[in-house]
């Protein structure tokens, strides 16, 4: 597909006297899994919580679909927050009715198939889950709506490593060709395999934004290489 997704152009957002981003401008086309990598800090977060509707007040233009950013785009997005967003109290199924209540893209049957396979009980109240087992119930959640931007902020944050290749493939087989993901991490060695295009943001700008098999050829380096290469990390 090459259809438009995403579009921001001259995106800035400040804090007061402190900018987040500066002068942002990409596209996303559908059918894609796009990286967003950068450092904590870097404006990873606060980018995609503007995508998704959660963040208002900014300079420039960001559409999705062609609709900016509002009730009608809000409805096209499903957003993995970095945190699990369910109140302690809830039981998983008390989520799953509250998601089909609210959305008519949510899609049960898919949902409780991920369930099963993450081995999560629709009697389980979320206060029990262990941290690594909330963020699964929670990527279950957004996997499962059929909306056409899938936006996913550390999705393998919080779980081990083990996990991580069960919630990689998880994404891969729900995840639709005709739907776009877009995924914030900082954990690039771990998902890069996935990815079809990749943005690097550093410090409130766009550093790096290219397809991944070009960057790749180009650079002679993995996405992890030319990201620690980009950001001068020596972990010794």
């Amino acid at each position: 597909m090459s259809d438009i997704i995403v579009d921001v152009k001259g995106l800035s957002k400040h804090y007061g006297k402190h900018q987040v981003l500066k002068d942002v401008s990409f596209q996303c086309k559908g059918g894609e899994i796009i990286g967003l990598l950068g450092p904590n800090g870097s404006g990873k977060t606060t980018l995609i919580k503007i995508i998704s509707g959660l963040i208002t007040a900014y300079e420039g233009e960001v559409a999705i679909c062609g609709e900016r950013i509002g009730a009608a785009s809000k409805n096209m997005v499903s957003y993995l927050p970095d945190e699990p967003p369910f109140a302690a109290w809830m039981k998983v199924k008390d989520v799953i009715n509250l998601y089909l209540e609210m959305y008519a893209d949510f899609d049960l049957e898919r949902c409780l198939s991920m369930l099963k396979r993450f081995q999560i009980d629709a009697s389980s109240r979320i206060k029990t889950m262990s941290k690594g087992t909330r963020e699964k119930f929670t990527l279950a959640m957004v996997m499962a709506r059929h909306a056409r931007l899938l936006v996913l902020d550390e999705p393998i944050g919080g779980v081990d490593p083990a996990a991580r290749e069960v919630i990689l493939d998880m994404i891969l087989h729900n995840y639709q060709s005709d739907q776009t993901l877009l995924i914030a991490t900082h954990l690039i060695a771990d998902i890069e395999r996935i990815f079809d295009s990749v943005l690097f943001i550093k410090e409130g700008e766009i550093i790096v934004n290219g397809n991944v098999e070009e960057l790749r050829s180009q650079t002679q380096k993995s996405m992890d290489e030319l990201f620690k290469d980009k950001f001068r990390y020596h972990p010794f």
